[in-house]
């Protein structure tokens, strides 16, 4: 990302700059869809789609699927926009987020919010009337959860930030399988339980690449307040905890040997460059020659095609029965 000088501040939090007056329609349009964090969005309905599969044990049906994500994708934006209201300050100290809407002054603090609300009450709303209730409270704890515990309890005030925290990003699991059975399950929970655990070290090998911005803003994340070389055992044992948790799916749902074999293959390769991340920071190797974002990539990708295997399982169980 370029990086951008720091929004001018006005004198009233509410003020638009003149530059942000005589902006397009198109430019506001594409500064509340940045809003949303279109990227984070995606990741979460990386997990919800494939449940929704292993939910209705192969292709679930349609429109629930298109309400699901519809009403998701609102969901997360609701909290993503509300999240940058919150956060404006120091989005405006990072070099990683200078440029968001908030922080440049593209969108106000109140339209921001007011987004958000709006966002909250219509994929409420249409979780509660097209999918189901239960649903509908699963995404209202998501919301409440990202924007009361995690934005303006936890991530000024603990290192453990984004552990707990995380918890809001898992939610999407647990509101895909519901959406199919109106109904919870073990299964369900061991996939929340992966995107737990995989959490905290995709996020703090992201965060080590902008300790310094972290830093300046005044955020403890933990590569802030701990060594790398203990940063990266946490990440080391929060990757096996993340692969342990990922086989136990497979006695669990009942999946054929193809998420088995897929989940293994995976896992060895996550828990492998974990280690070797480790080993380079005992090996007094730092900074930027650590190369974190390799793994941070890495653990992406292995998230992607971890609940692709999900999706694609139950498919072949189908043919295969």
């Amino acid at each position: 990302m370029a990086l951008a000088d720091p929004a001018p501040r006005t004198t009233s939090d509410d003020a638009v700059p003149e530059a942000s007056r005589k902006a397009s329609f198109g430019e506001y349009v594409r500064a509340y869809v940045a809003l949303s964090k279109p990227r984070v969005i995606e990741l979460l309905l990386i997990t919800t789609i494939p449940v929704m599969f292993v939910a209705a044990g192969g292709v679930p049906p349609l429109w629930t699927a298109v309400y699901t994500l519809l009403f998701g994708t609102m969901s997360a934006a609701s909290a993503n926009a509300m999240n940058c209201y919150i956060d404006r300050d120091i989005d405006r100290e990072m070099r990683r987020t200078r440029q968001r809407p908030g922080a440049m002054a593209l969108v106000t603090p109140r339209g921001a919010l007011v987004y958000g609300l709006i966002l909250a009450i219509g994929s409420t709303v249409g979780f509660a009337l097209l999918v189901n209730l239960l649903s509908a409270a699963l995404s209202v704890f998501a919301i409440a959860f990202y924007i009361f515990v995690y934005t303006l309890l936890l991530k000024r005030r603990t290192a453990q930030n984004v552990v707990w925290g995380g918890i809001a990003g898992c939610m999407p699991v647990l509101i895909g399988w519901s959406a199919v059975t109106n109904s919870l399950d073990w299964a369900p929970f061991v996939l929340f339980l992966v995107v737990f655990f995989w959490t905290p070290p995709h996020t703090w090998t992201l965060a080590m690449r902008y300790k310094e911005d972290y830093a300046q803003a005044k955020v403890p994340m933990l590569p802030v307040v701990a060594s790398d070389r203990r940063v990266l055992l946490e990440c080391v044992l929060y990757s096996w905890a993340t692969v342990v948790v990922s086989l136990l799916f497979w006695p669990v749902a009942g999946t054929t040997w193809f998420y088995g074999a897929v989940a293994t293959a995976l896992g060895a390769l996550l828990i492998v460059q974990a280690h070797r991340l480790l080993q380079r920071s005992r090996a007094g190797v730092s900074g930027a020659q650590l190369k974190t974002m390799g793994f941070f990539h890495l653990s992406n990708a292995y998230l992607a095609l971890l609940f692709v295997a999900v999706t694609v399982d139950p498919l072949l169980a189908g043919l295969l029965g």
